[in-house]
């Protein structure tokens, strides 16, 4: 091969060639690929590169080695299913394998999955999706047991994780916990299917279920059609006129029964999920919904996409000093911040009144928001600076401990003056949604700077699992807290105290807040629960069971013995309607 081709006929001659020649080297296989090479090559192949194609070997033009290869991806991608999504080079590595046809089971519990959703959301979030959701575990765990995958402990962990996030819609009327609630669901329900524990495994599990979807249709699509060539009418037609028998006999004696005794009526209405012809759209787009989802987690249980095969490739190592007198300085910054928060924590805060000019609660206003930036800051600053660190040597590693570690510590400084100004405004202008959130978060950050510090000492392997757990352990433990009610406990609680309380903001909480604002005197009481009970009212008495939070049932059981009787006059003159 020339190395030093003249003029575009001489390229295109040696691209020709190079490809001439990598189908030679192949001696057969499909397409002509070269034996040992690709994604998913045997013993003896050259490592992949970063972006998941193996590089060229000795000798060889890489653009045409490059161009070779994109034409293997796709046949390869063709065969193995054409409208996958992951087209990228980087993501072709991750690529899941192919899996067996899909069993009966598995089309049994995705068909009862999109049947679940379609009966059970179509009037709201409750028990219902938790429901909905067991005939898709069930899909999961049977396409993963045929494909031969055992359960293993993180696995069971972030099972029973989603499980439990799932549950928050059943027990809190909130919409915004309920909302993290879901998100974080779909991040532990990838990181059960996948297993992946590296960052890239963790960040891009969730898209897996892209992929997976559209595999998953195409899979179940061929098991349907090969299963429908071969099934046996002697089988098949008896199963579907019992089915059918035992429905219409449902139906009549069901209807008869219901007619001859009110009790019973009421009762079978309050079980029966209401299937009316108007929301029939709504109801169909339901059941695709849950069944491509179901089906979706069936391929990923079978055969995972494979995140943590993409290698991020190590920064620059840097020099000790050109690393390390940047964090010095900014240690020394960290440090003579803290210093002055110390001193005006044991006692200096009127000096530092006098001398700002700002009030009390203008001061821990001031402050919150720009230390819950500098705590993100410094948590980037942190992963840039371990991606360009020395590493050298033992002394190398010891350098960047201790400074990593003195920064760490600093933080978490930080992270308690943050907290502390926080408490003092909500001293002074009690709580809301903004200020739980944002306590939570700062919270976390703070776990997150301890769990660098111990990865510091034990090790980093396991760091991306710990902190996708303690992410997930926070959002499920703000759902359960019920931060309605807590807002309103601490509301009503600095009432007692102070005897101030704010009763227009009261009227965008839900009913989770309704037990602790029962505890107000009248006609403070009635205000406080006045938008609350109109949102009840306007959604009707005859909401079902399985769309109904443990919170709504609560509130509603409350305001049914202890009904709002203040006047709209009355509640504007306190204005609760600011």
């Amino acid at each position: 091969m020339p190395e030093n081709a003249d003029g575009a006929n001489d390229g295109a001659a040696q691209a020709a060639s190079t490809a001439k020649a990598a189908d030679a080297v192949a001696g057969g296989g499909a397409a002509g690929a070269p034996a040992g090479t690709g994604v998913g090559a045997g013993v003896g192949s050259a490592p992949p590169t970063p972006t998941g194609m193996p590089p060229a070997p000795p000798g060889w033009d890489p653009k045409a080695w490059r161009t070779y290869q994109t034409r293997l991806t796709r046949q390869r991608r063709a065969r193995a299913g054409g409208w996958s999504l992951a087209t990228l080079a980087w993501a072709e590595a991750a690529r899941p394998g192919a899996v067996a046809p899909v069993s009966g089971p598995v089309l049994g519990a995705v068909l009862a999955s999109g049947v679940a959703a379609a009966l059970l959301l179509g009037d709201g979030l409750g028990p219902g999706l938790l429901i909905a959701v067991v005939p898709a575990l069930v899909a999961a765990y049977a396409a993963a047991r045929r494909a031969g995958r055992t359960v293993r402990p993180w696995t069971t962990v972030w099972a029973l994780g989603c499980i439990a996030l799932l549950a928050v819609p059943a027990l809190r009327d909130s919409g915004w916990p309920t909302a993290t609630a879901l998100f974080a669901a779909l991040l532990t329900g990838a990181l059960a299917l996948h297993g992946s524990r590296s960052w890239p495994g963790i960040l891009l599990s969730p898209l897996g279920f892209v992929d997976s979807a559209v595999l998953g249709v195409r899979w179940a699509w061929t098991g349907m059609r090969s299963r429908g060539d071969g099934v046996r009418k002697d089988r098949v037609l008896p199963l579907l006129k019992a089915t059918l028998v035992a429905v219409v006999l449902l139906v009549l004696f069901g209807t008869l029964f219901a007619s001859a005794d009110a009790a019973f009526a009421d009762v079978l209405s309050g079980l029966v999920p209401d299937v009316s012809g108007g929301d029939g759209a709504a109801r169909f787009l339901l059941f695709l919904l849950g069944a491509v989802l179901a089906i979706a987690a069936a391929r990923t249980a079978a055969a995972p996409a494979r995140w943590d095969r993409i290698v991020v490739a190590p920064g620059k190592a840097r020099s000790r000093v050109e690393w390390a007198l940047p964090l010095v300085v900014l240690n020394l910054l960290f440090a003579g911040f803290n210093a002055v928060q110390l001193t005006v924590l044991f006692g200096g805060y009127r000096k530092v009144l006098d001398a700002t000019g700002l009030s009390y609660s203008e001061y821990a206003r001031q402050g919150f928001w720009q230390l819950l930036w500098a705590t993100l800051l410094t948590l980037a600053v942190i992963a840039l600076a371990l991606r360009w660190a020395p590493r050298d040597g033992a002394g190398d590693r010891r350098l960047v401990r201790s400074v990593l570690g003195t920064l760490c510590a600093l933080t978490l400084v930080v992270v308690a003056s943050a907290l502390h100004r926080m408490n003092l405004y909500v001293d002074a202008y009690g709580l809301t949604r903004l200020r739980v959130s944002v306590a939570g978060v700062e919270l976390w950050l703070g776990l997150v700077v301890v769990l660098l510090m111990a990865a510091g000492v034990f090790g980093a392997r396991w760091l991306p699992r710990a902190v996708a757990g303690s992410a997930v352990a926070a959002v499920l433990a703000f759902g359960l807290v019920s931060p309605d009610g807590l807002i309103a406990e601490g509301n009503v609680n600095r009432y007692e105290r102070v005897h101030k309380i704010d009763l227009a903001y009261f009227q965008s909480l839900s009913a989770d807040a309704v037990p602790a604002l029962d505890r107000l005197p009248e006609p403070q009481r009635s205000c406080a629960l006045r938008g609350i009970n109109q949102d009840l009212v306007r959604a009707g008495d005859d909401v079902p069971w399985y769309a109904m939070s443990l919170g709504e049932r609560r509130a509603r059981q409350i305001l049914r013995e202890r009904p709002v009787k203040v006047s709209y006059e009355e509640c504007w003159r306190l204005r609760t309607f600011g």
